[in-house]
């Protein structure tokens, strides 16, 4: 339905190659608009932060609300990319992306949540299960997250860190939370939050998962608490019976950054088509590490210079998550859309990012 068809009632928004098309409200996001619908087009930080919703405007007219340079460049969006987090419709549209089958896309729901545990697994990373209500489900994709809503209105994003198959007690959520000094969110996590506090959160968001209508070999790439969708990932692959060989690389400046780093070694016991690389960056000597070093991305190339025939799934820090993307795909053949990415872009780093208005 169009908007010569309805008047105000908004403009139709068509994705190809899969045909499916939705209506966006006047001023409403095309991004915001297609979630309503359950229209699952690639989506990271929906604040015009990632980039991670990119994709090309074949037909129509879109105006970009703030976003970071990073995201969309003058020149990408002059060759006719967009930005589906912060791009409205002002005419009909016609978008090129890859995305979320229809069977594929779960209702987002609100919840309330109750605390059920929390267990520090390092200095600066807390571990939290969040009980969901009992007469509720909630499904989602391992490597998708919420977001915890404030009670001022405020948002903050988690990944989920199990599988869906493996519920925490009372069927509910593992996420890993790093302190962030100042943080309006994790200050609270770490120094006043309580076992069985209620917590709301909605979800499931974003388009960072297994693709598993691929055989190809995989690369799971992760800094620091970027581990958390990694590890919900390999809990389903796990309990599908996935054998894909698949090789973990972890970074973190410190051993200490690797806050599970028994529990991927476990893991390799129970599922003979995983390796495991971990890797770190500023190891001093009362450390006593004596495995990998240097950048984690990096890593990857040494071991693997040819990356054409695999699928790379990276997460963790924007600088780690942009690199890998870059030298990949410029040095290592690997084709872009087998590159599936969720960076952690956090307030500060949104406050240090100047805007294009």
């Amino acid at each position: 339905m169009t908007r010569s068809e309805t008047g105000t009632q908004g403009f139709q928004i068509t994705v190809k190659p899969s045909g499916r098309s939705f209506t966006a409200n006047p001023g409403e996001t095309m991004l915001a608009a297609g979630i309503r619908q359950n229209i699952g087009m690639p989506y990271g930080c929906k604040d015009g932060a990632c980039g991670s919703c990119k994709c090309k405007k074949l037909e129509g007219s879109v105006v970009h609300g703030p976003h970071q340079s990073k995201a969309l460049s003058e020149e990408e969006e002059a060759n006719g990319f967009v930005l589906t987090c912060c791009g409205v419709a002002h005419s009909d549209v016609v978008l090129e992306s890859r995305q979320v089958t229809q069977a594929g896309a779960f209702p987002i729901k609100k919840m309330p949540t109750r605390v059920s545990l929390m267990e520090k697994k390092s200095s600066d990373v807390m571990l939290l299960k969040l009980q969901l209500p009992a007469n509720d489900s909630f499904a989602y994709h391992p490597g998708q997250y919420v977001e915890f809503i404030l009670r001022d209105g405020a948002r903050r994003s988690y990944s989920m860190a199990n599988a869906p198959q493996t519920p925490t007690e009372g069927g509910g959520l593992e996420l890993h939370i790093r302190y962030m000094p100042g943080g309006k969110f994790t200050e609270h996590v770490f120094n006043t939050m309580k076992e069985k506090e209620i917590l709301r959160v909605e979800g499931p968001f974003g388009s960072f998962f297994l693709r598993e209508d691929s055989s190809k070999p995989i690369v799971l790439l992760a800094s620091g608490t970027g581990f958390a969708p990694i590890k919900a990932m390999l809990e389903h692959m796990q309990f599908k019976g996935i054998q894909r060989p698949a090789t973990l690389y972890w970074g973190g400046r410190r051993p200490s950054d690797l806050y599970m780093d028994a529990w991927v070694k476990t893991k390799l016991a129970e599922m003979p088509h995983l390796r495991y690389v971990p890797v770190v960056s500023d190891a001093l000597p009362e450390d006593g590490w004596t495995g990998r070093t240097g950048f984690v991305h990096q890593a990857v190339l040494k071991d693997l210079p040819d990356l054409s025939s695999y699928q790379v799934y990276a997460c963790g820090a924007p600088i780690v998550v942009d690199s890998a993307k870059a030298a990949y795909t410029t040095q290592a053949g690997l084709p872009e859309d087998e590159f599936y990415a969720d960076a952690f872009i956090t307030e500060a780093d949104k406050a240090h990012e100047p805007a294009v208005v």
